[in-house]
């Protein structure tokens, strides 16, 4: 394979489909996209994206998953933050989620973050919005 270079605006976001496929929407407002930068599975490689998360004023998206390879996940924009809604990781936050590790996140801000599998990608086991409120209890 020849190295690409590909302008992530030439890439459209897609609305990201959560449990079950269905995709990731509240109200029927979508809240989750994903670019696919590079898919080598097949390859027996990895796969990278770009995921941007937008929950709505005054709720939170939580992902629940399970990770199927390692997978690295860099903070661009926005950040993750606890159920109280209180920002606990910033633009260039890194974390890794290692193979079979179950983990989460929570979103009150837009949010992109750059994610690198080295395999498949997680399992995700929810994707929804809460409101904040909710989150706390």
């Amino acid at each position: 394979m020849k190295a690409a270079k590909i302008p992530t605006d030439q890439i459209e976001w897609q609305v990201f489909a959560g449990p079950g496929g269905r995709p990731a929407e509240h109200d029927g407002v979508p809240f989750a996209f994903i670019k696919e930068l590079s898919d080598r599975r097949k390859d027996g490689r990895g796969y990278a994206y770009l995921l941007r998360l937008v929950p709505p004023p005054d709720h939170l998206v939580r992902i629940i998953a399970v990770a199927r390879s390692d997978e690295h996940v860099f903070l661009l924009e926005g950040g993750y933050c606890n159920k109280a809604g209180d920002l606990i990781a910033s633009p260039g936050a890194y974390g890794l989620n290692v193979e079979d590790s179950p983990h989460s996140a929570f979103c009150a801000i837009e949010t992109v973050g750059y994610v690198v599998c080295t395999g498949e990608p997680d399992e995700i086991r929810g994707l929804d919005v809460v409101p904040i409120e909710t989150a706390r209890a």
